[in-house]
């Protein structure tokens, strides 16, 4: 065996493969170019990076399907044999394939053994490629059989084709597919090996342990059938908490009849060696289902169907505009298919989304297996309607909901609908930037301890919390519901994830998912070991009498829930914010055990109350586009998303100028000690397992696709920042911004381009800013920046509003509709109102008001307003602020309303 060696490059960082090989590849054709156009060919022995493109190549090779191992070794002796020219033509395939593009007749195509050449005809097929794994220790010979098989097999009327990727162990079938986002199915031969013999990167390896460790797969070097059937097992669990979209197939030989009984739950199917045709016909029938958009296949059926129009809709089928001489520019910027998908009527196989039946009610189950729920629900008109519709459906008039104060508005105008007593959880914050963080858990477990002192822990019925926040902080959902569940078994649970639908499709991301951290929380509540933790821990918590332990103990120690707590979990998703599908697109998703008996009917009776009769069809089928795309390719799409902000943030950390203007803001600035277990800064910038630890053991992380960048020495605010310098002149969106902070968010729709350009646009801005800072003369005394005073607390609610026991609970719905009422309100200009509060009184909020930024409401109503607030809204220097009216001032509560009850 050769001798092994440790690669210069990482042949497989997880988290950047994709352009690790592409720009490889890419570099390749570079070198080689211009060795084929020198005269100097001993240029070659000085191009070290030539050489660790291709060591790096040679492992990378063997996790994709196409070329391999061999047609890298090839290269490099063309290119020792002195053959550039040949060498050249074979990276240039490469490359225009990995582009997708057509690839034109090689001229020394005789020098290409059968193998490769059918492989190069088959380039220019223009059917979706999908690959597949085979895990499996196999000759040359063998792997080249295979290959031709399948290449065989492809008949014309399939509408997909497929490649193979054959490695020997399940070291190298972890790494395939973390490294390989085509891969969407795996076929398990029992004769694979443990470990690898590639030279991997460390992080890699560390990932790859990492994996192992979670699904519980170790080395097993015995050779019994049960040992055997254990590694098959194991490497079965591995591959699907990494990728749940793969589908798994074992391929035995003799009693397959015995293992199909044992392992149907790991494998879709059991094949014998002998069944190639039927495993063929399986994956493509298996990837159609991925491909099947049914309510999309629907809306296309219905605009190609000649249909008379006899009820409202004036615009379906184009009849009031494609006559029109007044507006047929509508039909020139949108099309008129957009117009033939226009339709009021749910017959045709279009389906209600009301009451779905057919394609939209099958479009939200494929929702649900893509996002892990075990049930899902469209919504056509955003997540703030969504959440709307969780509330209704769960909480009642004078339940507690433990709220996050730091949520969207939605989740507070929810409490003033359903009529909720609101208990506000306050996040961490973070004054020196003007945002606040997330809701440390022990004060979430603190708040249920006071409550259940007080008697009243069974009035407490849902916490709602924000995940990831708009910031990017992000919460141990399993973690939160354990310990909560520890304290209040039958909790109820709604995640807003409306900025983190994304998150479902990385092996990283995905843990902190509510769908995927229920699930693995009512797996663990199942098991033996969880038990006999709960057993021992309740030992600890009550004394022989019953009595409880002091709360600090409950507080500081981790809790472990009975294996009787329910799992009652929902997540809202603004899918149209990070995934494909267009504005308002939004989905709820649910896991809950208690659902047929205790939510079915008040859900839908809530989705009846809050959704149109009139729902947008083109939203309803983008979301259907949308769960076909990241099942398909959600892998490949975050993954690039999360290393190309990356990418930023580690150019602007490198660049000299950049770095003296802008300062990037990592987990040490937003995540206090006190939450984070590790101590890097940034993880996914030193590879994916150390990103992976972070993710597993610390309260709170930073999503890595948000680069939030400290803006102090450039001399304006974030308001000014965002509209003056990055929309007006340079045509660059961004959303958040505080008063020295901007945010910038890579999704999966940003390419390497842009953030070019965004560096680019970075760099002019610094040297703007710089050049205006050395043209200020000197002896004109320079204005000193006004401090921001610190983010305000919640107050409290006003008497006849709060819980007169101590506990922060409050009414918002009967103080909102006092607000309401002409009569009971009085509108005062904020000196006014300033005065006061120092003269010792008590203005009551008749409102909610809600400046962008932050964007979350300072004042609700019934809340009282303290000098603290006046300050904070003072220095606020947004241009958008919902519910207060400057001409008029704040609008607060007459003193006699005030104090009513």
């Amino acid at each position: 065996m050769a001798e092994r060696r440790t690669l210069e490059r990482d042949p497989g960082m997880p988290a950047s493969s994709w352009r690790l090989r592409s720009d490889a590849w890419e570099y390749l054709r570079f070198a080689v170019k211009r060795l084929v156009h020198t005269d100097e060919p001993e240029a070659l022995g000085r191009d070290s990076e030539l050489f660790r493109s291709l060591r790096a190549l040679e492992t990378i090779e063997m996790y994709w399907a196409g070329f391999g191992q061999r047609y890298v070794a090839a290269i490099a002796e063309l290119l020792e044999d002195g053959e550039y020219q040949l060498a050249l033509e074979r990276i240039g395939r490469v490359v225009q394939r990995m582009r997708g593009s057509s690839v034109p007749d090689d001229p020394r195509e005789d020098q290409l053994d059968e193998a490769e050449r059918a492989e190069w005809q088959d380039d220019s097929d223009p059917r979706p490629r999908f690959e597949v794994l085979v895990v499996d220790e196999t000759t040359v010979a063998d792997r080249d059989a295979l290959h031709s098989e399948a290449i065989r097999l492809r008949a014309p009327a399939d509408s997909f084709i497929y490649d193979f990727v054959i490695v020997p162990s399940a070291d190298d079938a972890i790494a395939a597919v973390l490294t390989n986002p085509k891969i969407l199915a795996c076929i398990v031969r029992p004769g694979f090996s443990d470990r690898t013999h590639q030279p991997l990167s460390r992080d890699l390896r560390d990932t790859i342990d990492l994996a192992r460790e979670a699904a519980g797969l170790h080395p097993d070097s015995s050779k019994s059938a049960l040992a055997s059937v254990q590694r098959v097992l194991g490497l079965a669990d591995t591959l699907a908490a990494l990728r749940p979209e793969l589908d798994l197939y074992l391929v035995a030989g003799a009693h397959i009849e015995d293992l199909a009984g044992v392992l149907t739950r790991r494998f879709r199917r059991v094949f014998r060696r002998e069944d190639q045709l039927e495993l063929h016909l399986t994956l493509l029938r298996r990837i159609s289902h991925l491909y099947d958009a049914p309510f999309f296949s629907a809306i296309q059926y219905h605009a190609r169907r000649p249909v008379g129009v006899f009820h409202a809709l004036p615009i379906a089928r184009g009849g009031s505009v494609v006559n029109s001489k007044w507006i047929k520019d509508l039909v020139d910027f949108y099309g008129l298919n957009l117009l033939l998908a226009e339709t009021s009527a749910t017959s045709g196989g279009l389906d209600s989304l009301l009451a779905p039946t057919g394609a939209i009610k099958k479009a939200q189950d494929l929702a649900a297996r893509a996002f892990g729920a075990r049930r899902s629900f469209f919504v056509t008109n955003g997540t703030s309607t969504a959440n709307k519709i969780v509330h209704q459906a769960l909480v009642s008039p004078g339940d507690v909901v433990l709220v996050d104060r730091n949520c969207h508005k939605s989740h507070h105008h929810a409490m003033m609908l359903t009529g909720a007593r609101t208990a506000y959880l306050e996040a961490y914050p973070l004054d020196e930037f003007a945002f606040y963080g997330a809701v440390p858990l022990s004060r979430v477990k603190q708040l249920l301890l006071d409550y259940r002192a007080a008697g009243r822990l069974d009035e407490v019925r849902m916490i709602t919390l924000t995940n990831c926040t708009f910031d990017g902080i992000v919460y141990d959902p399993e973690r939160v519901m354990a310990e909560c569940l520890a304290i209040k078994p039958d909790l109820v649970f709604l995640w807003d994830e409306a900025w983190f639908a994304f998150a479902a499709f990385h092996p990283v991301t995905r843990r902190r998912t509510a769908m995927a951290a229920a699930h693995r929380l009512e797996q663990r509540l199942k098991t033996a070991a969880h038990a006999s933790a709960y057993r021992e821990q309740q030992a600890r918590l009550f004394d022989e009498h019953g009595a409880a332990a002091p709360d600090a103990v409950w507080v500081e120690e981790r809790l472990i829930p009975s294996p009787d707590a329910r799992i009652r979990v929902y997540a809202t998703h603004s899918t149209h914010k990070t995934l494909t599908a267009l504005r308002q697109g939004s989905m709820v998703h649910v896991y809950d055990q208690d659902w047929v008996r205790d939510a079915e009917e008040p859900f839908h009776e809530a989705f009846m109350t809050h959704t149109s009769t009139s729902p947008n069809y083109q939203i309803l089928a983008s979301l259907d586009l949308g769960r076909r795309q990241v099942e398909l390719e959600g892998f490949a799409l975050v993954q690039r998303q999360l290393d190309l902000a990356s990418s930023l943030s580690q150019a602007i950390a490198r660049h000299p100028l950049l770095r003296r203007t802008f300062r990037v803001l990592s987990a040490t600035e937003l995540i206090p000690p006190e939450h984070r277990e590790t101590s890097r800064p940034m993880p996914l910038r030193d590879g994916l397992a150390t990103m992976w630890r972070a993710w597993d053991t610390d309260e709170f992380v930073v999503d890595p696709s948000r680069i939030t960048v400290e803006i102090s020495r450039t001399g304006v605010d974030g308001d000014t920042f965002k509209h003056e310098h990055l929309m007006d002149r340079y045509g660059i969106q961004v959303n958040k911004t505080s008063r020295n902070t901007v945010l910038f968010m890579t999704n999966i729709g940003t390419t390497r381009s842009a953030i070019a350009y965004l560096i680019e646009v970075l760099v002019k801005l610094a040297e703007r800013f710089e050049d205006d800072q050395a043209q200020r003369d000197p002896d004109i005394a320079q204005a000193r920046e006004t401090e921001t005073p610190p983010l305000p607390d919640f107050s409290a609610f006003a008497d006849g509003y709060d819980a007169g026991d101590g506990l922060p609970d409050g009414d918002l719905r009967t103080a909102f509709f006092a607000g309401q009422r002409r009569g009971a309100v009085e509108h005062v200009q904020p000196e006014e109102l300033r005065r006061r509060v120092e003269a010792g009184l008590r203005p009551v909020s008749g409102g909610f008001v809600t400046p962008y930024p932050p964007g979350f409401p300072v004042l609700v109503p019934g809340q009282l307003v303290t000098a603290e607030i006046l300050d904070f809204m003072s220095a606020l220097d947004t241009r958008e602020i919902h519910g207060y009216d400057p001409a008029r001032g704040y609008r607060v509560l007459k003193s006699a309303v005030a104090h009513a009850g």
